[in-house]
């Protein structure tokens, strides 16, 4: 029987490289499979079915709890700078590396919807890297982020704290159709 984690992910081990790949895919599978079933309760929202969707979200968390874990075996989970400045590192190579090279593709191969996302993607990771990149000014100075809410465009992914704004500038959904946190 596994060892009981008692309220807290299971700490990192350095053993083993296989066993460290098969993690970081494991991660990869279960990260995938909970947005996949969010969409899935969305759908079963909108069909009219809000039981289905209930347990779509329930397996989603789930699935995240597993993908958490998955991090944290990993080593992935620091503290607050850390995460910041691994977020950070993380957008970094989204807008610089990722999505021009996944765009110039979709370019090539002529595919309209592939690039609408991508841009849609890419301009949402610049907004988070600009958000990180204060918030993290913030708490090195040991300030937190201020209580303002965060809110984001549900097609595009546009990123803001504060109020929305009345139309979003990447895509154009109404402004009060962005969810808030």
């Amino acid at each position: 029987m596994a060892d009981t984690f008692k309220n807290t992910p299971p700490a990192p081990e350095d053993k083993g490289a296989m066993t460290a790949e098969n993690i970081a895919a494991a991660l990869a599978g279960e990260s995938q499979a909970s947005q996949k079933y969010l969409a899935f309760a969305d759908v079963a929202d909108g069909e009219g079915y809000p039981n289905v969707a209930r347990l779509f979200r329930a397996v989603a968390f789930a699935e995240s709890t597993h993908a958490r874990n998955h991090l944290s075996v990993l080593g992935k989970i620091g503290t607050t700078s850390e995460n910041l400045k691994a977020a950070w590192g993380g957008e970094t190579f989204e807008i610089d590396e990722m999505y021009p090279a996944y765009d110039a593709v979709a370019k090539l191969q002529e595919n309209k919807s592939a690039q609408t996302t991508i841009h849609y993607a890419l301009k949402a990771e610049m907004d988070h890297q600009g958000i990180y990149d204060e918030t993290l000014k913030g708490v090195e100075g040991k300030k937190d982020l201020a209580a303002a809410p965060v809110r984001v465009c549900p097609i595009c992914g546009h990123t803001v704290i504060g109020d929305a704004p009345a139309e979003c500038p990447q895509c154009g959904t109404d402004g009060s159709f962005f969810k808030e946190f």
